[in-house]
């Protein structure tokens, strides 16, 4: 069952081929099977189980959507009504989240079954899954390599089919990265299309929520759930959703790509540089048109983004003081010892150096000589995206420099770390919508073709990812063990 896509999952519940139950047994029992991945921080199969009988009734009642009775998993950044939610920090390990998500409440009414919440980065920081609290998860197609980050629980439970499909967030790539490093299917949507109450935020003009699984046409089924306003969020977008499985199957004769020459140049690696070239050649047996495209400013992205991303963590981390909520030190000696230890003692290294790093940035002095200045390159960059996409219908590109890398082998230099991230970036400062397609492997590795798009063209990006899955099957290739 669990080589099953969604809809041939969704159409095996409504024949009666197996029950939301039995389907969510089986999960349960891979999970248990493979924990040795990490994947997973909470496992809640109690309420899955529970929820799974609810699922079967709505079926046999004829009550069913296209997510009821599908086992799904949440990144542990989703609050989820009395489940703990602990954005993989040590400060949130005793946090009994009190309301749901927005995210995790649509789930829900869909009747899809929680199997329980993802292992991620610390609250989203990172780029290889190692600075969890909870340990670094594995990646399944190689166990001694990172299933990259933060979403890293997120692409390696999809990969590993541990889940069905799952959730994931992205603020600078880390939807996008664990996709490519896990050979899964992962959309960033623009920013505002996916509500972002209940995300516990990190850089919150950045943040945004969205869905991971094996196909296009996965994801498709996925966005539309998680998609829409909400009005309990400021930064959500009042826009009719379209409906993402309509146009999968439309032609992409006469389609404009566009190849960043800032991508593609001599410090690309080799092999990357061969694998999607070999990915943008099915385009052009499919109609598309390519052509090179240039944006100067993209390779002012990192340090623009290392200062306004650090600048939002400080502040939006600055709630986590252990007085109302989450990790307390013992036998504080007055309040400034209580929230000096409290967070000294909560956090990992690498939030405590993107907080120190946030808050130097806006500190008095130094606000408009990097805050500031920061801000005015990010709109350089958008500016350097809606140029090109006045030429072109989509750009395409690497997600990463290379396949997924050893565990241990960048956590002890950030920088090294950070460019990781190097093609991923400029879309969130930019807003737009961006997913990672497996397009082939190296040594063994996946690797992710990236599809860029302009604002809210997520059915169209859709589309394109879908058509290039009809006719390669690198999303079907599943690891060895997990088969």
């Amino acid at each position: 069952m669990h080589t099953k896509s969604l809809t041939e999952l969704a159409h095996g519940l409504r024949s009666g081929e197996f029950s939301s139950v039995e389907l969510t047994q089986h999960f349960l029992k891979r999970i248990k099977q493979h924990q040795d991945l990490n994947a997973y921080i909470t496992v809640t199969e109690e309420t899955a189980l529970q929820n799974a009988i609810v699922a079967d009734a709505r079926i046999a009642n004829g009550q069913s959507t296209a997510l009821t009775g599908i086992p799904i998993a949440q990144k542990d950044i989703f609050c989820t009504l009395d489940i703990k939610t602990s954005c993989g920090s040590k400060i949130l390990d005793n946090f009994i989240a009190p309301y749901n998500a927005t995210v995790v409440e649509k789930f829900n009414l869909a009747g899809a079954v929680l199997l329980g919440k993802l292992n991620m980065d610390e609250f989203a920081m990172g780029s290889s899954n190692e600075t969890s609290y909870y340990g670094a998860v594995k990646n399944p197609w190689n166990i001694n390599t990172v299933p990259g980050g933060s979403s890293g629980g997120s692409g390696a439970a999809v990969a590993a089919r541990l889940a069905a499909c799952a959730t994931g967030t992205d603020t600078g790539g880390s939807i996008r990265q664990p996709a490519a490093h896990c050979g899964i299917t992962g959309l960033k949507p623009t920013y505002g299309r996916v509500s972002r109450y209940g995300m516990i935020a990190y850089a919150s003009s950045l943040d945004q929520g969205g869905p991971m699984a094996r196909s296009a046409e996965d994801v498709a089924i996925l966005l539309q759930t998680m998609a829409g306003f909400d009005p309990k969020d400021s930064t959500s977008v009042d826009l009719s959703v379209p409906d993402y499985s309509a146009g999968l199957n439309n032609p992409l004769a006469g389609l404009k790509i566009g190849l960043p020459k800032e991508f593609f140049s001599n410090d690309l690696n080799s092999d990357m540089a061969a694998t999607l070239e070999t990915a943008i050649n099915e385009y052009r047996k499919l109609g598309a048109e390519v052509k090179e495209v240039s944006m100067p400013n993209l390779r002012l992205a990192i340090p623009a983004y290392y200062v306004i991303a650090p600048a939002e963590c400080s502040a939006n981390l600055s709630r986590f003081d252990g007085v109302r909520f989450g990790y307390r030190c013992e036998n504080p000696v007055d309040l400034t010892d209580l929230y000096t230890r409290s967070r000294g003692e909560g956090f990992g290294k690498e939030v405590k150096r993107r907080i120190l790093m946030g808050t130097y940035a806006l500190s008095t002095g130094y606000y408009d000589a990097y805050y500031v200045k920061a801000q005015k390159i990010r709109r350089l960059i958008s500016d350097d995206f809606k140029m090109a996409l006045t030429e072109v219908d989509v750009i395409m590109g690497p997600v990463t420099p290379t396949p997924a890398f050893g565990i241990g082998e960048k956590i002890a230099d950030p920088i090294e770390m950070y460019l990781s991230d190097i093609y991923t970036i400029a879309i969130n400062l930019a807003g737009l919508p961006a997913l990672s397609i497996p397009a082939g492997f190296i040594n063994g590795l996946p690797v992710g073709l990236q599809i860029i798009g302009n604002y809210f063209s997520e059915d169209r990006l859709l589309n394109i990812a879908h058509q290039y899955q009809q006719v390669t099957d690198w999303h079907q290739h599943t690891p060895k063990g997990f088969e």
